[in-house]
Order: structure tokens, then C-alpha cells, then sequence
């Protein structure tokens, strides 16, 4: 198995800072492992690098989707694996980097490949979401498959929508085929690091970091995004900050209702997160104030022979 750094965890836990430090050091690149930078013209809600970041370090996988296309864990680890032999091919050094839980299990222990499904249930299903809203969807997975249900957010059409229809073609729960699958064989060796922070203090700093999204332009790139012609529940618009900005656009929300909405929805996608990577065994977790030094040692083996 070829060797693989990663730096992982919650939203708001300077990975993308620490990444780029490291890159500069050891001749890295990175490569994102987060659903919310595939989307281009999308960069202040999602805190894409900057572009002095990306010129310090070579960055893949970010930006290159427009708002209305949405990718899969599988369709992410297949692209990565791509790009990591690319990278490796020119004799740099690959670092994961990002906070999607399930993209990161898919690219290091394989996916779950769902079966086919008929064309009409899936026209049915995305209609129904459509009409319904995710949540009474939401409510009838809970009925036909609990345990997915408590995976998966109410709010969250793709996902919702994606488990009944598997439940629909094949008559079985989309999360007993997923534990059929059970993640178990390392695809890499892999090392990675997460920053563990005080919750307090992690609150208020994605407090802080939402405030200055709005204030920045967040509104200002949702309209834009908007006035391109994308639907208001595209994917790119669906995800966190630009999810509160399109309703308070569309007059459904104050801004300020918008700001604590986003705010509240980060904290509790941060704390997701960071219980998704504790179950992740392979992931060593250090002090929010560890130096970049201190990281580079730990992943000394990876980084020398990427």
C-alpha cells in the first residue's frame, strides 16, 4: 500500500493552514477532501484556501464543480486516486486534507458501491423530494430504515432522496448493505492528525469565522450564484451558510436569523466531525496549539516516502 499523509477533523480547526505549511516543507500538494470547495464561485461560505494559499501549494480538487452538480463518496475517492498517482507519479508528496468523514472513509477503506437503480424510481423519488421537502422524506426512511434515517441529515434532499431509492429497487435497508460493506480493508497507509479543541473555544471561533463570512460577501456571492440562473436548492446552495443566505435573499429569513441559523448549523456539523474522526483509528489527535513542527515528525514516514 502506498503511504498517505492526511490532516482531518472539524470545520474551523486550521487544517488547510497546517497542510500548506507542511507542503511548502516537504514539496507537497494537497488534495481536498471536502464536499462543499468542489463548488466554483463558492468560496467565501465554504473557506476555500486563498489564493495565496493555493499559490504556495498546489491545491486539487477544489473548484471544480458549478453549484447545480453534485458528486458522490464514490465518485470522490475514484478522482482522488487519480490525482494522488499523478502526484506520486511526478515525485511529490500527497496530503489529504479535510473534514468529509465519509469521503475520507471511502478513499481509505473503499466505498460502498450501491446497485443500479431503475431510471423510473429514481424520477419518482427526486420528484417526491421535490413536492414533499426532505424532511416528511426524511421521516418516511425513518419508518423503512431507521438506522440510515439517524445518519443522515432531514435536511439533506441528495441523501435522504439516495437511500430510498436503493430501499425502493431492492426491498433492503441502504444501511444493512452499507454494514454488509463495513469499511474494513485499508485501500492506503495512511497516517493522519486531527486538532483536538476546547469546545468553547472552537464555538466562538466559528462564531467569529461566520460573522466575518456575511460581512465578507457571502450574501453578495449567493446572489451572484443565484442571478447565474442556478435553482435556489441546487446543491452548491444547499450547504451550510449559503443554505441561511438564499432564504434570506428569498426574503424567508433577516440576517441576522441567517447568521445564528449558520452559526448553529456549523457548530453542530464541527461536532459531527470531530465524533465521525475519533472513530477513525488510524487518526492521531493533537492540542489545538501544536506546532506545525510537531505535526511534520508525526507524519515524518509518510511524508518521506509519498
Amino acid at each position: 500500500m502506498k503511504p498517505l499523509a492526511a490532516i482531518v477533523g472539524a470545520t474551523g480547526t486550521r487544517k488547510t493552514e497546517t497542510a500548506v505549511a507542511i507542503a511548502e516543507q516537504v514539496k507537497g500538494e494537497i488534495v481536498s477532501c471536502d464536499s462543499a470547495q468542489i463548488y466554483r464561485g463558492l468560496n467565501i461560505g465554504t473557506a476555500s484556501p486563498t489564493p495565496e494559499e493555493r499559490t504556495r501549494a498546489p491545491h486539487h480538487l477544489v473548484d471544480i464543480l458549478a453549484p447545480h452538480e453534485q458528486w458522490s463518496a464514490a465518485e470522490f475517492a475514484d478522482t482522488a486516486d487519480e490525482v494522488l498517482n499523478d502526484i506520486w507519479l511526478r515525485g511529490r508528496v500527497p496530503i489529504i486534507v479535510g473534514g468529509n468523514g465519509l469521503w475520507y472513509r471511502a478513499l481509505i477503506r473503499g466505498i460502498f458501491r450501491a446497485p443500479a437503480i431503475d431510471s423510473k424510481i429514481r424520477r419518482v423519488v427526486r420528484e417526491e423530494v421535490a413536492e414533499r421537502g426532505s424532511e416528511a422524506m426524511h421521516a418516511e426512511l425513518s419508518r423503512v430504515d431507521p438506522v440510515a434515517a439517524s445518519r443522515i441529515q432531514s435536511k439533506d434532499p441528495q441523501r435522504v432522496g439516495r437511500a430510498l431509492e436503493v430501499y425502493r429497487q431492492t426491498g433492503v435497508p441502504i444501511s444493512v448493505l452499507q454494514d454488509t460493506h463495513g469499511f474494513k480493508s485499508l485501500r492506503y497507509a495512511v497516517k493522519a492528525v486531527a486538532f483536538d479543541w476546547d469546545r468553547a473555544l472552537l464555538c466562538e471561533r466559528l462564531a467569529r469565522r461566520v460573522r466575518a463570512m456575511f460581512s465578507e460577501g457571502l450574501l453578495e456571492e449567493t446572489q451572484a450564484c443565484l442571478d447565474r440562473g442556478y435553482a435556489p436548492d441546487a446543491p452548491g446552495l444547499s450547504t451550510i451558510g449559503y443554505r441561511a443566505a438564499t432564504a434570506h435573499i428569498l426574503g424567508k429569513m433577516s440576517r441576522v436569523e441567517a447568521e445564528e441559523s449558520t452559526i448553529i448549523a456549523t457548530r453542530q456539523y464541527a461536532k459531527r466531525q470531530r465524533n465521525w474522526f475519533r472513530h477513525e483509528p488510524e487518526v492521531c489527535w493533537f492540542p489545538s496549539e501544536t506546532r506545525v513542527a510537531s505535526v511534520i515528525k508525526h507524519l515524518h514516514a509518510v511524508l518521506a516516502q509519498g
